[in-house]
């Protein structure tokens, strides 16, 4: 089926509209074209020629939603992600906070989590740390409003380029931690019983007791406008402990913000003590 090429300024600016009211995501008219080159394929697979029309299926099919969700967001990670933010989670962030919190459990969330290589990456070190300190505890929560990313974290199954990085630049973690299985690689047993993947949207409030030591919200604030990078950093700043460190992306920062943070190091963030929830 053809496709229209040319959309009205009214249907490409109420598909716009759509990606904020479903993502939060602020995107530009001149996104227009990734946007548009996203849906084609999904205007062909529902056999329908017109963009216009879409918007009506969105309107009528609520379980399209997701779909379109999917379509729009952007999901890049790999394992270890910025190594020196991993050298500073193993050297300095787990020995702190186990010598505060001796006893306790340690709660990490991967905020933004996509295909799950950052959560497996929390839990690789946390591993780690808790062969030399067996009393050690940890459990991490790993989210992300796109259910199909999701579903890659929850299987555990890589393949391509993400697993062949890690096999490349950690290949000690990787042969610990993987076993070959169906053309890919399989996450072992250990890290996934700590590690928990559900849907969420960082525009509500993340239900659960749970008060998060570390938070990983890395290379999302870059897709909001500022007051819906104020209205994530507050929903994060709720669900964290006192004095929880939050972790961002390398070309984001939070020092214009009156968000409930202090600087701590470039990319890393302290929750301050002194605003309550």
């Amino acid at each position: 089926m053809d496709i229209e090429n040319e959309i009205d300024v009214a249907t490409q600016r109420a598909l716009l509209d759509k990606v904020h009211r479903h993502t939060g995501i602020h995107m530009a008219e001149r996104k227009w074209t990734l946007l548009q080159g996203r849906l084609r394929r999904r205007l062909q697979a529902l056999e329908l020629g017109r963009y216009r029309d879409y918007l009506a299926v969105l309107d009528e099919r609520p379980d399209e939603v997701s779909a379109f969700i999917n379509l729009v967001t952007t999901n890049e990670t790999s394992f270890f992600r910025t190594p020196r933010i991993w050298d500073h989670f193993w050297q300095q962030l787990l020995p702190e906070w186990y010598r505060q919190h001796h006893g306790a459990t340690l709660q990490l969330w991967s905020a933004a989590a996509s295909t799950g290589e950052e959560a497996y990456s929390m839990a690789m070190l946390c591993e780690e740390f808790r062969e030399r300190h067996p009393a050690f505890k940890y459990q991490i929560l790993a989210t992300d409003i796109a259910s199909d990313v999701l579903a890659v974290g929850k299987s555990g199954h890589y393949q391509g380029k993400s697993i062949e990085g890690l096999r490349r630049g950690r290949p000690e973690l990787f042969a610990k931690y993987f076993q070959a299985s169906g053309g890919g690689y399989l996450v072992a047993p250990s890290l996934r019983a700590h590690v928990v993947f559900r849907e969420h949207h960082l525009h509500r409030r993340l239900d659960g007791a749970s008060r998060f030591d570390i938070t990983l919200l890395r290379n999302v604030l870059i897709y909001f406008d500022e007051q819906g990078q104020c209205n994530v950093l507050e929903n994060v700043r709720r669900a964290m402990a006192p004095a929880g460190v939050l972790v961002i992306g390398e070309s984001e920062s939070l020092t214009r913000l009156n968000v409930g943070f202090d600087f701590e190091l470039p990319l890393i963030y302290r929750r301050q003590e002194r605003v309550h929830a």
